[in-house]
């Protein structure tokens, strides 16, 4: 055995530690914010969204915005198979829209530039290709404002198409919507959970019995499909 080996795997050891702390104990922090709906949006999303948003930040500064719509539909028939939390809403649903400040990965690790982009509500298919991903079925999807023309739902397939757009692969950008059970007391706010070391913005989803979800916005999945 050469005489540093020991030595240097106990440093390798001390690195990895703190690296792995330093990652997990960066804050994002949530306020509120007065701006309006940008600009970017068709007026027929920014007339659908709340006048005020949420705002998040984190170590290098602004994340990201958010501005939930002023009220989010309900499915005639709410879907109720496994791994689904949020099968009151039907697919393409608009809930909201985001503004990165900064680009950001998306919950498939896919980078995502800094932009605006309408958040629409879709269900992961169950076809073998997503396994993995989440152990939810909820996402949002990012479609870049510039091509997302109103505030009504859209079919699957046209959403998919859209939001290819917006992470410039051939998936879709998706952004993993949680269960309320890890949520803070007052809401908006966000909270983080270890398990795959995640960011998430809990909200009241307006729908007509009101709903609490949360929104992953750093973090993703640990086994991207």
């Amino acid at each position: 055995m050469k005489p540093h080996s020991s030595r240097n795997r106990y440093l390798l050891s001390v690195i990895f530690v703190f690296a792995f702390t330093t990652t997990a104990s960066a804050q994002y922090k949530l306020e509120s914010s007065a701006a309006p709906p940008p600009q970017e949006l068709a007026g027929g999303i920014r007339d659908a969204l709340s006048p005020t948003g949420i705002e998040v930040t984190g170590p290098g500064g602004p994340l990201c915005e958010i501005w939930l719509a002023k009220s989010v539909p309900t499915a005639a028939t709410p879907d109720t198979s496994l791994g689904v939390n949020f099968g009151q809403i039907p697919q393409g649903a608009l809930v909201g829209a985001m503004k990165l400040g900064a680009k950001n990965n998306d919950y498939r690790n896919q980078p995502i530039e800094p932009g605006v982009y309408a958040l629409r509500f879709m269900l992961e298919p169950v076809d073998g290709n997503h396994q993995g991903v989440s152990p939810y079925r909820d996402f949002l999807l990012a479609v870049p404002a510039a091509l997302d023309t109103s505030a009504q739902p859209i079919t699957t397939d046209s959403l998919l198409k859209l939001s290819r757009k917006a992470s410039g692969t051939g998936h879709p950008s998706i952004w993993s919507l949680v269960p309320a059970d890890t949520a803070p007391a007052t809401l908006p706010g966000i909270a983080h959970q270890d398990d795959g070391d995640l960011w998430v913005v809990f909200f009241q989803a307006p729908l007509s019995t009101p709903l609490k979800m949360g929104l992953v916005v750093f973090g993703h999945a640990q086994e991207p499909e």
